[in-house]
């Protein structure tokens, strides 16, 4: 990780949006001492309340036993399996046997979209989450992702689409919440055009995060030439000063 860019973000993230949280960042890693272990869990749990620690300044280090569920495991490259009758999970269930999420009207439905969505073997055994500030000289982060309100990610969305020529610089896939943090950026940074995740849609995710948050994730090299843009974008007008006021308020 190069310090002198992370501290120079740092500056112009505490300029153009005081007050608000860094990111964290995510990357995969050999070494199980980089951060905290995360024991496994007794039940089913969701990783993204987990990762909330690391908002918090934790270094987070979870493996295929800890991250709590069988999706988050797919979306987190350890495992390509799913549960069973997970179609119907995401459907209307099975009566008298597994109630249903009802995010998708048919199992059906569900089926073609799994055949569709991407899967990734994870690179290494862990994968650990940092708070920007957190990051040192032996990280390698990969994504970064922003836990922010409607203004801040406002901001972020036009930033990101500041130096591309295409509408769709940034998307918004349906996916579990940690899909949306982890698989799906994960997988534009191989693209030579990366674009930026909105996320935390997924329902059952939202009560691990506030009322007034979604997230933000960034791939690497698409994140550096958005802070590499900061000075000369939308930041420094007055119709984002209007909007900086009530940020956080």
């Amino acid at each position: 990780m190069d310090t002198a860019f992370r501290d120079r973000f740092i500056d112009l993230w505490h300029k153009h949006f005081p007050d608000v949280d860094l990111p964290i960042a995510f990357y995969y890693t050999e070494d199980k001492n980089r951060g905290e272990p995360i024991p496994p869990p007794e039940g089913h749990r969701c990783m993204v309340g987990v990762i909330a620690r690391a908002r918090k300044g934790k270094s987070i280090l979870l493996d295929c036993k800890s991250v709590g569920c069988t999706g988050g495991e797919r979306y987190c490259g350890f495992t390509e399996s799913m549960m069973p009758d997970f179609e119907y999970f995401l459907s209307y269930g099975i009566p008298g046997q597994m109630e249903g999420e009802r995010y998708k009207k048919s199992p059906e439905i569900v089926q073609k979209i799994t055949a569709k969505m991407p899967t990734f073997t994870a690179p290494a055994p862990y994968i650990l989450f940092k708070r920007w500030d957190r990051l040192d000289p032996v990280d390698s982060p990969e994504v970064v992702i922003f836990f922010a309100e409607p203004d801040v990610i406002a901001g972020l969305f036009t930033l990101a689409g500041f130096d591309e020529i295409e509408t769709d610089s940034v998307i918004a896939p349906f996916g579990a919440g940690c899909a949306t943090i982890v698989q799906y950026p994960y997988l534009e940074q191989m693209s030579d055009t990366p674009r930026a995740v909105m996320g935390m849609f997924d329902i059952s995710a939202r009560p691990c995060v506030p009322k007034n948050e979604l997230t933000f994730a960034v791939p690497m090299k698409k994140f550096e030439s958005m802070a590499g843009n900061m000075d000369e974008s939308f930041l420094i007008t007055p119709s984002w000063a209007a909007v900086k006021k009530r940020i956080g308020s």
